[in-house]
């Protein structure tokens, strides 16, 4: 319904222009939107995990199992369960249904990021800081974990000659300092997709673990790969200030009509800040693929580029605060960041006004008063027995709370099926819970304002700290008044 209010033609504009709202429970670090934009997950800093739901902006479930802070979040890819890393040394996966754990997984070292396989959520890679990236297997209770090289691919000599044992050893010492920082799957899986901390870009098999093609983007750390939703554009972050969107070849074509050999990465566009010379802390591609967006260090903007022509098109003002991770809604031209202060999580999008004439055939919008017209029956008096029991038949209805309807059109293709967040009932698991206490059997009221703020907002011993620390400056004032 809510759809069908809105003018039509402020829908066709394609970026969000407008602060609009601002989300918060606890101190959020990384977002994450599921394929079909009805939730946003956020991970905090506490290692709670919120799953917020879209449409209502309310808390559709928490899931707590991290002692750390979550250091990213993917979804499967019919949105029924979600993979987190922390920097606890785990990586877990949940089931949303019930929000219970499906695999735990502990690694040797701190995750940076991983992500599950688009078509297999018992497949996910990891990077780890400062060791080599891993493929891991949680089809059976005890995970198989497979080493994934970070060193480039390497030309090999022809024509029957030697390598100069010299060049060797050199190339064999600078393969050793890679690292890899992010790892990514291709749209179909077959292939990962790897960036080190020398800007190299390593193209992996998935199924031998071996590298194929590589290829040396830029002198910086590789910070953040993304791909576009067609996995065709490649959106690169790095420590030298610039990003790089990056066209791919189409890998599934490999052994058909493509050579790993003739595999190349044509770099489209480059987007920096020359004047100021800005480092970006995070970037992703908009739902259609034609904008990328990102957010800015030491400033509270975010940048929105077009692709069509390479420039800049919009810069959303946000609040006082420098942000960290953005994301874009799937299908909606809406864009969300997390505030790297406070937490919250601001949502930008499309102020547009109401079509009310929508609702109804015969409903009619007019520009001035007008004389009513009534109708012979409109006020007649009914007796009070007839509009008693016509409020007893409806009381006899039993409304259904749980059952999500679909609006037909908003899902597509092989996503048709997508799983929903069951509608939790008790107060006690949802987030306005929190802030309604009980006072009596069957009755509740609302918590006094400031009271327990720290369960409210999910704050760390260390925020409740400087709370009181506040409070006992304030009564020195006062004091000294």
């Amino acid at each position: 319904m809510n759809l069908s209010l809105i003018d039509p033609f402020v829908l066709a504009q394609d970026y969000p222009d407008t602060l609009t709202e601002k989300l918060q429970s606890g101190h959020a670090t990384c977002l994450r939107f599921d394929h079909t934009g009805d939730y946003l997950a956020s991970g905090r800093v506490d290692g709670t995990v919120v799953i917020f739901d879209i449409e209502t902006n309310g808390i559709a479930r928490k899931l707590q199992g991290h002692t750390r802070q979550i250091q990213s979040l993917s979804w499967s890819r019919d949105g029924r369960y979600l993979l987190t890393s922390s920097q606890d040394w785990k990586c877990i996966l949940w089931d949303l249904d019930d929000g219970s754990r499906v695999r735990t997984v502990r690694f040797e070292a701190p995750v940076y990021i991983a992500e599950l396989h688009p078509f297999n959520h018992l497949l996910f890679v990891a990077s780890l800081f400062e060791d080599q990236p891993i493929l891991v297997d949680v089809s059976s209770p005890k995970p198989i974990k497979r080493i994934l090289p970070s060193a480039p691919l390497r030309p090999q000599a022809t024509n029957g000659e030697d390598i100069d044992p010299a060049v060797a050893a050199k190339q064999a010492a600078q393969d050793a300092k890679h690292s890899t920082c992010v790892t990514i799957f291709t749209a179909f899986g077959n292939h990962i997709i790897a960036g080190t901390s020398k800007g190299w870009i390593n193209i992996i098999e998935t199924e031998t673990c071996t590298t194929i093609h590589s290829m040396r983007l830029c002198n910086g750390v590789v910070i953040l790969l993304r791909l576009a939703s067609n996995g065709r554009d490649l959106l690169v972050n790095s420590s030298d200030r610039v990003i790089r969107t990056v066209l791919m070849p189409d890998l599934s074509q490999l052994g058909i009509d493509l050579e790993p050999s003739n595999i190349k990465l044509q770099v489209e566009h480059k987007f920096q800040d020359v004047v100021n010379r800005l480092s970006w802390n995070h970037v992703t591609f908009s739902s259609t693929g034609e904008f990328v967006t990102a957010t800015t260090f030491m400033n509270p903007d975010v940048y929105v580029w077009e692709r069509g022509h390479g420039s800049l098109v919009k810069i959303l003002e946000g609040p006082r605060e420098e942000l960290g991770v953005v994301e874009w809604h799937p299908s909606r031209p809406l864009v969300v960041a997390c505030g790297l202060e406070s937490g919250c999580v601001y949502i930008w999008s499309i102020i547009s006004p109401q079509k009310w004439s929508a609702l109804a055939p015969d409903f009619g919008e007019v520009e001035e008063n007008v004389e009513y017209v009534e109708r012979e029956d409109e006020f007649d008096v009914h007796p009070a027995e007839q509009v008693h029991q016509r409020r007893l038949d409806l009381e006899d209805e039993e409304p259904d709370v749980v059952t999500l309807d679909r609006v037909k059109g908003d899902i597509e293709g092989d996503a048709a099926g997508t799983f929903g967040v069951p509608v939790l009932l008790d107060i006690e698991d949802s987030e306005s819970g929190e802030d309604i206490i009980a006072v009596g059997p069957g009755t509740m009221r609302r918590r006094t304002p400031g009271t327990g703020r720290e369960a409210v907002n999910g704050d760390t011993g260390k925020d409740s700290g400087s709370t009181a620390q506040g409070v006992s400056r304030g009564a020195a004032r006062n004091r000294r008044r």
